[in-house]
């Protein structure tokens, strides 16, 4: 109980509720944050090493995210402790009785998030209602066939360089952590004439300094194989993409990768954040004093959960994807023009925006209930 009150402050948690079903083997937490601009929407991550302190984490950021992007929903996340490449058959068990498991807790919308995709929340919806990023066969937005989040990020880096000296034609782009995200950042991006010259996975690096195909990359990582395995780069150890020189830099997987004691082998002049809490605070704090253009993870990578947001209340595709740029781009330029006017780091210009917004719908609630 003391890891849950050691997170705790005025703007939430408000439930934390751990799942346990060991006769499926169904290990999980959900942390519900921040509920006052509406029923939390977060995705499910599924990992061996998760923890309920991650899941908070998380959580949080869904609460900013969703509050900077104007959307009627709070925060919320579920973590289940699980090989992601486990068979689909046994992660089908594992959907189902989580759906049952929180069936009641009508404040959290599931949705998808590492580990899990479309065909987990189809899974979802046959056993409850409350499920975003469907297939389309079932009246949904494939999150990640559209690669809504990295759309955004790809938007989130023009905007981002108009306070660079640098342009998108031929910047050099790494990528870190080549899943769904990665991939869609590094297709859009390649598509307005940047580079793609480092790309990762769990099993390692792969560099180029001319150039990657980012259609070769896609198909091998469909295939089940690692980056590696592409034939015209150098295969690296999983860490050293941090330390491949680049324009761009672009994480896109676990929390934490970079921090104090790495931060300074990152060798980039733009940082746009397409995982949740890639950095620790200390190590965005050095680079903020290097000179280097860091966007916080809620603003940058909002796009999925926007897209999510506007499928739950039944607006089309090209509606949702007009939306992620309104949003992303606007977001963008205000956190930007309140880091440079005032002094601060991006990041906390991002959270007083955010926190602004939660504390006003906080301030409607009865008893201003989380």
């Amino acid at each position: 109980m003391e890891e849950i009150y050691d997170f705790a402050d005025e703007l939430g948690p408000l439930k934390v509720i751990h799942v346990h079903e060991p006769s499926v083997g169904l290990k999980a937490v959900l942390v519900v944050d921040n509920v006052a601009k509406g029923p939390s929407i977060g995705g499910i991550r599924m990992a061996a090493d998760v923890t309920t302190e991650e899941c908070m984490r998380l959580a949080r950021a869904m609460t900013f995210k969703n509050a900077a992007a104007g959307l009627p929903h709070g925060g919320g996340k579920i973590v289940i402790w699980g090989d992601p490449g486990m068979p689909g058959e046994k992660k089908e068990v594992l959907m189902r009785a989580l759906a049952n498991s929180l069936r009641e807790v009508e404040q959290y919308v599931f949705a998808p998030d590492m580990g899990t995709d479309e065909e987990c929340m189809a899974w979802i919806k046959d056993e409850v209602d409350r499920v975003v990023a469907l297939p389309r066969e079932v009246g949904g937005i494939p999150l990640d066939e559209i690669g809504a989040t990295g759309f955004g990020l790809s938007h989130v880096v023009e905007v981002a360089l108009e306070q660079c000296d640098f342009d998108i034609q031929g910047a050099r782009v790494v990528v870190q952590g080549f899943g769904a995200v990665g991939r869609a950042a590094a297709r859009f991006l390649t598509e307005k004439g940047a580079v793609l010259v480092g790309a990762a996975d769990s099993k390692g690096t792969i560099h180029n300094p001319e150039g990657l195909d980012v259609t070769a990359l896609t198909g091998l990582k469909q295939a089940g194989h690692s980056v590696t395995n592409y034939a015209r780069g150098e295969a690296l150890d999983r860490d050293a993409v941090i330390g491949i020189p680049c324009d761009i830099w672009i994480p896109a997987a676990r929390p934490d990768v970079v921090h104090e004691d790495n931060v300074q082998r990152l060798d980039t002049r733009l940082v746009v954040q397409g995982a949740n809490i890639p950095f620790t605070t200390t190590a965005e704090k050095i680079l903020h004093e290097k000179g280097v253009l860091c966007v916080p993870d809620f603003i940058a990578n909002a796009g999925g959960v926007i897209c999510a947001a506007m499928e739950y209340h039944g607006a089309s595709e090209s509606a949702a994807l007009q939306t992620i740029e309104d949003k992303v781009r606007r977001n963008t330029a205000l956190v930007l023009e309140a880091s440079k006017s005032q002094g601060i780091l991006p990041r906390q210009a991002a959270v007083d925006l955010a926190r602004r917004r939660v504390e006003k719908a906080m301030s409607f609630r009865r008893w201003n209930l989380f």
